[in-house]
């Protein structure tokens, strides 16, 4: 069995309860029993998953959502200093928990499985939670993202495994003590928070130094930053390697595309075992192969978790099918870095026959469009034509002459076909002229653009 509530979380208040990584811990607090309450901005089908398991959630922030007999206040790095709950909280001098602290409460006692990366995160914990639940191991997860309903982003289990998503972008991650961490790939991005590729390689490097004695980090034997930090690393921790090189550990033979699905074929432990991945792409199979390499890495072998993994069929916003309407597909991608972007494209285009891809793009943070905004739009030149929204602040203030001109300039002048539109509702109608039967519409990025592919679907079908 696991573990019971931590000490001081027993009446928990959390702020922005409603968001990805809070709702889960949230969630798992709840089912074990925690009289969870918090607020949001907005109300949301998360918001009325999480009252399902009798949680309270506010709408709005204000001081008097908080109870007064609060056990703790649950914030993320996104909650500024200024919010009512939070100062209402300094008043009562009730504790303040930073969300990863939380997280790294709930998985004390169990074995932990930290998926961290700057891509591919929450599909990879996704996979190890299906495929490790298909196999009964029950175990209790914590995702980034829906598996198949809203608040199904997390589960407490009953078996001993936690397998959860480990958050770099605030350094959050140094929080957790896992046996096995798996690193996807290493890259420069929250720009904001880190200066340069040696800060995120410092900040990796702390992580994997976490990993318990014994431990194990599965780590890319093909992306470059991986291999970086496995050198810095040296003998300090078992290192398992997967990937398409030649010294990998685990051997990426081949990836045969097969629709909207891939055959995959890896050597591990001189066994060829080949299995399939339910969602298109090389990069999903590569997710694949190291949420392999760590369930065998903890023990489970890998004969019974390689067709289990095939259970898995995706996670909402990663290249989710929204509906078909006039003969057109629209597919939601919470791409937002260049890398992502490139990947999910080449997917799309690998799967799609002939048919022409269609993006809607909606750039994400001002500092990570200064930053990257050319290789942004060098992405763009990968499908036939492409919108561009104006940039999603999410936390950030403007940054002046940052602006969505920086990837639409870019994507130009690569060749790409580029149409700028700054009133998203005017998007379905733009689209709807641009499109034909057989197209693929991807809405792309890690804002609100995603709610616009309902109302796509809707034009299309005029």
């Amino acid at each position: 069995m696991a573990p019971g509530l931590p000490d001081a979380m027993d009446r928990p208040h959390f702020i922005g309860i409603g968001g990805a990584g809070m709702s889960g811990i949230a969630k798992i607090l709840a089912q074990r029993g925690a009289e969870v309450a918090g607020s949001d901005a907005k109300e949301s089908a998360t918001a009325e998953a999480l009252r399902a398991l009798g949680a309270t959630v506010h709408i709005g922030h204000a001081a008097e959502h908080l109870a007064d007999d609060a056990s703790c206040v649950v914030v993320s790095s996104a909650i500024r200093a200024d919010n009512p709950e939070l100062t209402r909280a300094a008043e009562l001098g009730i504790p303040v928990v930073h969300r990863s602290d939380a997280l790294a409460a709930l998985m004390d006692g169990l074995r932990p499985i930290a998926v961290a990366g700057t891509h591919g995160k929450t599909t990879t914990t996704s996979m190890l939670a299906v495929s490790l639940s298909e196999l009964g191991l029950y175990p209790s997860y914590a995702i980034g993202g829906d598996l198949d309903a809203p608040g199904s982003n997390a589960l407490h289990g009953d078996g001993e495994i936690f397998v959860a998503e480990a958050d770099e972008s605030d350094r959050s991650f140094h929080k957790y003590a896992p046996e096995v961490a798996i690193v996807l790939n290493v890259e420069l991005d929250h720009h904001a928070n880190y200066a340069s590729m040696e800060e995120i390689h410092e900040s990796f490097e702390t992580f994997a130094d976490r990993i318990v004695p014994g431990g194990t980090l599965v780590i890319s034997a093909d992306h470059e930053g991986a291999r970086e930090l496995t050198r810095r690393l040296g003998t300090k921790v078992r290192t398992v390697t997967y990937g398409e090189a030649d010294d990998a550990d685990v051997r990426v033979l081949s990836v045969v595309p097969q629709g909207l699905r891939s055959e995959v074929t890896v050597l591990l432990d001189g066994e060829r075992i080949t299995f399939t991945v339910s969602v298109p792409g090389r990069h999903y199979a590569h997710n694949a192969v190291a949420a392999l390499a760590a369930g065998a890495a903890l023990g489970v072998p890998a004969a019974e978790l390689a067709p289990a993994l095939a259970a898995y069929t995706g996670v909402k916003r990663r290249l989710q099918l929204k509906g078909e309407a006039a003969g057109v597909q629209v597919i939601d991608s919470y791409a937002h870095h260049p890398t992502e972007m490139t990947a999910d494209l080449e997917a799309m285009r690998a799967a799609a026959d002939d048919a022409r891809i269609l993006v809607v793009f909606q750039p994400h943070l001002f500092s990570r469009t200064q930053e990257l905004g050319k290789e942004m739009g060098e992405a763009l030149a990968l499908a036939d034509a492409s919108v561009v929204l104006d940039i999603y602040p999410a936390r950030e203030d403007p940054i002046p002459g940052v602006t969505s001109e920086l990837i639409i300039d870019a994507a130009r002048a690569a060749g790409a076909d580029v149409t700028p539109v700054h009133d998203k509702a005017e998007v379905p109608e733009v689209v709807a002229g641009m499109a034909r039967g057989g197209d693929l519409v991807l809405t792309m990025g890690a804002g609100d653009v995603t709610d616009l592919g309902p109302l796509i679907l809707d034009r299309l079908m005029k």
